[in-house]
């Protein structure tokens, strides 16, 4: 079912307009830490990013001034953890919001994340399950688990190491050391870092971008590229690419060549 544009959760502001859907994670009183109830909405979103093919782009981003996310409600989570302990370490099979954006992979729509302030724990795992990430000067990146007796069970410790060398990974790991903006976009971990002024025009023109591709380009690309990262050369050349073949036989295929030998923009229909 779709969700309704504009529409409020308790946690979760979701709007769509323009091809662009827009998720942010509202509790700036906590930092925007996730509960469970934000997992559970931020799951019904994504079912409908995915579901609706009017979305072509989504900005993931945080309220207020002070953090994108400062990842899981550890107040919470120190409540439940004492009743029953967690289902899995890594992911989040059997737990509420599952799968979450960190272990939804089928997700075929590119996500940017726009972060300003702290992008900790669970919010930088956020950030690294991001396609694009734009960040303000003022961001902040970290994994803190292993001061608190935890690991970075929503991806961080899988996703650091393959996007990072792995000495500077294990570095951040293992010490739990905060990295700020400059670093991030100097090893590549965000695609651009502008002041905070700035930055949801930078975000926008990250979006405009993107919607001049052909929506099921975007999509065929991302899986592609994403699915081979392990594969030989070789293999990926050979492999099954679903997004692909839906693209290779519509007729967006044929109207981006017609428009540029007739020299005017393409009208894409994502079919």
């Amino acid at each position: 079912m779709s969700v309704g544009a504009g529409r409020r959760f308790e946690r979760v502001r979701y709007d769509k307009r323009d091809h662009v859907a827009r998720v942010t994670m509202d509790r700036p009183e906590v930092l925007n830490a996730m509960d469970r109830r934000m997992h559970e909405e931020l799951a019904e979103v994504w079912d409908d990013v995915e579901a609706d093919d009017e979305i072509r782009v989504v900005v993931l981003t945080g309220a207020g001034e002070r953090a994108f996310s400062v990842g899981e409600d550890l107040k919470e989570r120190a409540r439940l953890t004492e009743a029953e302990p967690l289902p899995t370490t890594f992911g989040s099979r059997g737990r509420p919001g599952h799968p979450r954006l960190t272990d939804r992979f089928s997700l075929s729509k590119p996500v940017i994340a726009r972060v300003h302030g702290y992008a900790l724990g669970g919010g930088f795992e956020l950030v690294l399950a991001c396609d694009i990430a734009v960040a303000s000067t003022e961001a902040v990146f970290g994994l803190p688990e292993v001061r608190l007796g935890l690991v970075p069970g929503a991806g961080g410790v899988f996703r650091l190491p393959r996007q990072l060398p792995q000495k500077v990974a294990l570095g951040y790991l293992l010490t739990g050391r905060r990295m700020d903006a400059a670093t991030a976009l100097k090893y590549g971990l965000v695609n651009e870092v502008v002041p905070a002024a700035e930055l949801d025009g930078c975000v926008a023109g990250w979006a405009d971008d993107l919607l001049r591709g052909a929506p099921l380009a975007l999509r065929a690309i991302k899986q592609a590229a994403l699915r081979s990262l392990d594969m030989p050369i070789e293999e990926a050349f050979t492999a099954s690419y679903p997004w692909e073949e839906r693209r290779r036989h519509s007729a967006d295929s044929v109207e981006g060549v017609r428009a540029f030998a007739e020299k005017r923009d393409p009208v894409w229909t994502g079919r």
